[in-house]
């Protein structure tokens, strides 16, 4: 199941030659390791590790939105079961911790890699709690813009901050490292609150802008655009939207009204300058980092163009 889910094999157990795209919480351990030494080697395994707990969130995430396919397959529930999906995401959550420790085979000192594992758990712990409160989400009439902030902040921040805070303890420093290993989680914790917005604003109006898309027809996600329209719009709209999310399955003319009213509301423009403001948020966290450091300005624009990517909307 986890190969299957891996993309390395097919239902049937024969092996695929397809390659997934490098994500983007992985590539953040990366990135701030090769801006602080030159290099990825040294956090290699700290990647690993966040894109095998990366994807023990996919498999759980998939079992409870009822998500049928997962990139270009069938979910691993749908093939398999809910059960046997939920033992396959808790057997990555595993293999990521272990996966974690490998550092200490790249000449990282113990104390440093019990810091790593320590850090992956404590995310793994805020990731779960975001879950929780997304879902919680879709059982309420009202939640505020704040919330949605916490949310986002537990739910995507957690991971991509650890994976920064992990690439800069696989490079350590001895006299000015908390500042350095916090001020980089804190800068990966507000690039994946933009990541989430702008992938949020994607999901909601679709490839096509018509908002036809399964998160809005079957799982009901209280994203910000929503958020938003829901605060800001005229009481006459608002009482519609509400009306429509009580449906349980919502029809394609009701995803094109949520589409009008969210437009009239200018509530796409609203999350975009959000995921703007994160991300500017998150590049005066990573100087401070930096200057720390005493990283060079050639280095940084590797951390620059983190930033943008967490901008672009999914391809």
């Amino acid at each position: 199941m986890l190969r299957y889910h891996l993309g390395w094999i097919d239902q049937q157990g024969q092996a695929q030659d397809s390659s997934l795209p490098l994500a983007f919480q992985p590539t953040m351990a990366l990135a701030v390791c090769d801006a602080l030494s030159g290099g990825v080697d040294p956090a290699l395994p700290a990647a690993a590790g966040v894109e095998l707990v990366r994807n023990f969130t996919l498999i759980h995430s998939e079992v409870q939105s009822a998500r049928v396919e997962s990139q270009d397959r069938p979910s691993v529930w749908w093939v398999w079961g809910p059960a046997q999906a939920i033992n396959a995401g808790d057997g990555l959550h595993a293999l990521g911790r272990t996966t974690i420790m490998r550092l200490a085979q790249r000449g990282v000192p113990a104390q440093r890699v019990l810091r790593s594992v320590q850090a992956m758990d404590r995310a793994c712990l805020s990731l779960c709690e975001g879950q929780y409160m997304e879902l919680d989400f879709q059982d309420r009439q009202l939640v505020t813009a704040d919330a949605y902030y916490d949310m986002a902040g537990l739910r995507s921040g957690s991971l991509t901050g650890c994976a920064a805070e992990l690439g800069a303890l696989a490079v350590g420093f001895e006299e000015a490292g908390d500042q350095v290993y916090t001020g980089f989680n804190e800068m990966g914790r507000l690039l994946g609150m933009a990541w989430q917005i702008t992938r949020d604003v994607a999901d909601m109006w679709g490839q096509r802008g018509d908002g036809m898309t399964s998160s809005n027809a079957l799982n009901k996600k209280k994203s910000l655009p929503l958020i938003h329209a829901m605060e800001t719009s005229p009481v006459a709209a608002k009482r519609e939207l509400a009306n429509i999310y009580i449906k349980r399955v919502l029809e394609p003319s009701d995803l094109s009204r949520i589409v009008e009213i969210l437009d009239q509301a200018g509530s796409r423009e609203f999350a975009e300058s959000k995921a703007q403001e994160f991300a500017d948020r998150a590049m005066d966290a990573s100087r401070t980092a930096a200057d720390a450091a005493g990283m060079t300005p050639d280095s940084r624009e590797v951390l620059e163009g983190l930033a943008q990517w967490a901008l672009e909307g999914p391809a």
